[in-house]
């Protein structure tokens, strides 16, 4: 474990350093600015917007941070040639892998939080007060939360044995893929062929259902979110993520790195 966590704090450092970072946090307060204007014009409808836009805006650059640096944890360390140097120290492969993974999470956590909290203040700014029933767009960050974890262990899994654009590739399309989960679910048998129906039906179960973390429409009408469903998705995104990290870490351990 102070293996694990020495790689996680590292990486946490690298990932801070970046300014790409700091740029795609600084984006995403803009927006959550630009929500405050928005809901100014829109008068009766100001939180709405105001929440709409900021935890959009709090998934958006959270996907991009997940994807692109997730992508690079592995591929840039065998580039740089740092991944053969810490290696050669008692390090085991699946040790890394757990730790760029940690270390990413911690660092979209942080990140995600003081986007968070711009987007409590547009709140406070527009009402003037904070009621209790704003606690549900706290969850619906901790669910952008999950969903981010989800894909930082896609982009890990993708990079551990493909080039980093294919990784892109691969990720970005199964999120998409992730989103149509229902609707592949719900293909009446009339409309397409049964096997193919059945087929979509299979791979919907495999795929990582991120429609159930999409819960903005209810927090920006302040609907009470079930608290089965905060568990549900808590557990989902655990188990998911320990099969696909447990997948790239056999991967990674058999690939050759000379």
């Amino acid at each position: 474990m102070t293996r694990i966590g020495t790689v996680a704090l590292n990486t946490f450092r690298e990932a801070v350093r970046d300014r790409v970072l700091y740029n795609l946090v600084f984006f995403a307060l803009v927006m959550m600015a630009a929500a405050i204007l928005v809901g100014q014009i829109s008068i009766g409808i100001e939180q709405i917007v105001i929440v709409s836009l900021g935890l959009s805006a709090i998934s958006i650059i959270g996907l991009l941070i997940s994807v692109f640096i997730g992508v690079g944890l592995v591929s840039k360390e065998i580039d740089k040639r740092t991944l053969y140097a810490l290696l050669a120290k008692p390090l085991r492969r699946w040790e890394f892998i757990l730790g760029k993974f940690a270390g990413l999470v911690l660092t979209l956590t942080v990140n995600t939080a003081a986007m968070a909290a711009g987007l409590f203040l547009a709140l406070f700014y527009v009402k003037r007060s904070l009621e209790q029933a704003d606690t549900v767009v706290l969850i619906a960050v901790y669910f952008i939360l999950l969903k981010l974890a989800l894909v930082v262990a896609l982009a890990m899994l993708f990079s551990c044995f493909t080039t980093p654009l294919l990784a892109i590739l691969f990720t970005a399309g199964l999120y998409i893929a992730g989103l149509f989960v229902h609707e592949m679910r719900g293909l009446q048998g009339g409309l397409i062929d049964p096997m193919l129906g059945r087929l979509l039906r299979w791979i919907s179960y495999l795929l990582p259902n991120f429609e159930n973390f999409d819960v903005m429409g209810a927090a920006a009408h302040g609907r009470v979110i079930p608290g089965a469903l905060i568990a549900q998705n808590t557990a989902y995104a655990v188990v998911y993520c320990a099969i696909v990290l447990a997948v790239a870490m056999a991967i990674f351990s058999q690939r050759n790195l000379k």
